[in-house]
């Protein structure tokens, strides 16, 4: 049986919004070659194998507007501010219907940014998501940390509003830190409307380096969200990532690390908090290709009404990679009968110096802690924030900035107050 459907309505729209473009790269026109014969995964390709495009593939999205109204962006941008407890004066780069607006911009001394240009930003694909954005990308943003800076903190803030008609959005990112750098980025994603948002970051972090990248996806639940993180770990540096998913109708995060020299750190958590129909998947590979590195991965689950999460984690560690050290932990807490979470952690090993564990559970709220909560006096919805909370805290804890861990705790907080409103 053929494992591939054929393009469908949303594949087709892509093509030809690739055919009306004169002078595509040749990474473009690879993508497009590539899309035209596989269209988009469905049932039988075990990368998707939980997560299903049949929805996005019978949707025509349009090019967004290269212009939304300003006065709209800056409510949203306001309100995510408040919600989430944004710093007023954190640099930020800002980005409107996936394109870089450098009037509501302020970068951080020490971080030059060019503009995307894809006769340089675009590599070759091998994943879906990542071949759509290369497919159809026109904007973005390189930034580049010198030797040796420690940049701070700053925000990525991406913005999409849609109306009537289905829009997509394929902004391209890179972040290069050189030798010695040192950067934490507030990565969020809010909107409004009936969308995609398929962004693809290139990460290069040189010896020595560190970035923090703290991602928070609270975006419509109209809205469909497809990620790509790729990134590429030096000797000695640290990769410290935590992923928080909120938003979107349907989402999937994808992070592919190399740890590519020794003595490298990869950090790949997160939480997934999700209810009525929503559906989100985080999948990442983690590649060892050198001696002495360490990965570690938490991935908590939130669960409710007909929700449905999805982990798949892969630890791969090449013959070289002796000394590895790795550990994986998924856990979800289903919140009613009819939520469901499908989890996938995979160990593939080639040497034999190795310390590498991975594991899974799935639960209710513990019924004895609920009543001895409430028998102390505390209301039930109460008593279930309580837990909840507790659930999730040592993860979000892992996320090495203190400002940056202050906003993923506003985050979890305002999603229960909605969620128990």
């Amino acid at each position: 049986m053929n494992a591939i459907a054929p393009a469908g309505a949303s594949a087709a729209a892509f093509l030809a919004r690739h055919a009306a473009r004169a002078g595509a790269s040749a990474a473009r026109d690879a993508a497009a070659e590539w899309l035209g014969r596989a269209g988009l995964p469905r049932s039988g390709v075990e990368a998707w194998k939980y997560t299903s495009l049949r929805a996005l593939g019978d949707v025509a999205f349009a090019a967004a507007p290269a212009q939304a109204d300003p006065a709209r962006v800056e409510a949203i941008l306001a309100e995510a501010g408040r919600v989430f407890g944004l710093e007023p004066g954190l640099p930020r780069a800002v980005l409107v219907n996936g394109r870089f607006d450098p009037a509501l911009s302020r970068l951080p001394a020490g971080v030059r940014a060019v503009r995307f240009n894809e006769a340089t930003d675009l590599p070759s694909a091998d994943d879906v998501a990542s071949a759509l954005n290369a497919l159809l990308a026109e904007d973005g943003l390189v930034l580049h940390v010198a030797s040796g800076h420690d940049a701070g903190r700053m925000a990525l803030l991406s913005v999409v509003i849609a109306g009537d008609t289905p829009l997509s959005v394929h902004p391209r990112h890179r972040i290069v830190l050189e030798p010695g750098a040192r950067l934490s980025l507030l990565d969020l994603a809010v909107g409004q409307g009936n969308y995609l948002n398929n962004p693809v970051i290139d990460i290069a972090v040189a010896d020595g380096a560190s970035l923090v990248h703290a991602k928070l996806q609270a975006e419509d639940v109209s809205a469909r969200h497809l990620a790509v993180v790729h990134a590429d770990i030096g000797a000695g540096a640290h990769y410290d990532s935590f992923t928080l998913t909120l938003g979107a109708g349907l989402a999937r995060h994808e992070v592919h690390a190399r740890l590519g020299a020794e003595g490298g750190v990869v950090h790949v958590n997160g939480a997934q908090l999700l209810d009525g129909r929503q559906h989100a998947d985080l999948t990442s590979v983690i590649t060892h290709g050198a001696p002495a590195c360490n990965s570690r991965q938490t991935v908590k689950n939130v669960l409710s009404e007909h929700a449905r999460g999805v982990f798949q984690g892969k630890i791969l560690v090449e013959r070289i990679a002796q000394k590895t050290d790795g550990y994986q932990m998924n856990q979800a807490l289903l919140l009613s009968e009819t939520a469901e979470i499908d989890a996938k952690p995979e160990l593939e090993i080639y040497a034999d110096d190795v310390r590498c564990s991975h594991g899974a559970t799935v639960g209710a709220l513990d019924g004895d802690q609920l009543f001895y909560l409430r028998s102390r006096g505390v209301a039930e919805h109460e008593a279930r924030a309580i837990l909840v909370k507790a659930f999730l805290h040592d993860a979000v804890a892992l996320m090495g900035d203190d400002m940056l861990r202050a906003v993923l705790d506003r985050a979890v907080e305002s999603w229960w107050n909605r969620k128990d409103a």
